[in-house]
């Protein structure tokens, strides 16, 4: 029997454990049911308790303490751990019928998802090729926050673009908290930013300003942070992330208001769509003219 899941992941601080909370209410309203994971041994504050929660099994506190490591460390031993004890997820989840969405919440360290294994294993094990067979797929928050420093911006796409590599599943990208940048970034200039390319580079008006302060201070210092900043290798660096994310074309985001019903109940659709929920089903288009009006005209 298939199960249908999606793991929400993304760095510290992208509202992930609140999306989590967003997506349960909306799920509630509809009659939907849930069962809610939480894998961050470290997150103690929930709007909803989760049915399963990994500091029953280990918390990195413990870890810490009991290994001498440090946050990073202790969170990797945390989820060694767990791949060493998978029976506690697997006794928990085998039971669920078809009806129920599972929720994981991971952890914000995206060096889990980017850079070393542990994820990819713990997924196989999830999924149809392990002992599970859930239909799952990842949803990755980004702050849009990030829009302001495109170079930001294009540094948390590209850590999108490794998770979508390393874990080899459905991917539904967002940006979260539109309400923090709608009195700062207009509608038009806002969806530039659903599709990245590098042209974003080409107009950054944080460049001009670069310029004028480096043309302003020829006698500082060449490796203080301000001047390596303004430089041109940044500038380098960053136009060969931009240009790699452009010719893999893999990343696109949806906007996500977790204070908006109808924009929670748009990126479920794309969950859906993506684990097949609803064979039938065609994702909604999130309606950004209803729930972003930014205003623009008062804005420009």
């Amino acid at each position: 029997m298939s199960k249908f899941g999606v793991v929400v992941m993304g760095p510290a601080g992208a509202g992930k454990t609140t999306f989590c909370s967003a997506l349960i209410q909306h799920l509630r309203l509809n009659k939907r049911s849930c069962f809610y994971v939480n894998l961050d041994p470290a997150a103690e504050e929930f709007s909803y308790a989760p049915d399963l929660d990994i500091k029953e099994l280990i918390s990195l506190e413990d870890a810490m303490e009991e290994m001498g490591l440090g946050p990073n460390g202790g969170l990797i031993y945390c989820f060694e751990f767990l791949l060493d004890n998978l029976d506690f997820l697997t006794e928990a989840i085998d039971p669920l019928t078809d009806e129920y969405l599972i929720i994981i919440d991971m952890p914000g360290q995206i060096e889990l998802y980017t850079h070393i294994p542990i994820v990819p294993t713990l997924i196989k094990h999830l999924t149809r090729g392990g002992a599970l067979n859930v239909n799952l797929c990842a949803a990755y928050l980004l702050e849009s926050t990030f829009v302001i420093d495109r170079a930001k911006f294009f540094a948390g796409t590209l850590s999108a673009m490794s998770a979508m590599i390393m874990l080899e599943l459905p991917h539904v990208n967002v940006l979260s908290k539109m309400d923090l940048v709608k009195d700062l970034v207009s509608r038009k200039e806002l969806k530039r930013f659903t599709d990245p390319d590098n042209s974003l580079l080409d107009d950054d008006p944080t460049d001009s300003k670069a310029a004028l302060l480096s043309s302003q201070n020829k006698s500082a210092d060449p490796s203080s942070a301000d001047s390596l900043m303004a430089g041109g290798s940044f500038k380098r660096l960053n136009k060969a992330v931009a240009q790699l994310i452009d010719d893999f074309s893999m990343v696109s985001f949806l906007h996500l208001d977790v204070q908006n019903e109808d924009s929670v109940g748009a990126i479920l659709s794309y969950i859906d769509d993506a684990i097949q929920f609803h064979e039938a089903q065609e994702p909604r288009e999130p309606n950004d003219e209803i729930e972003y009006d930014y205003q623009d005209a008062e804005m420009g």
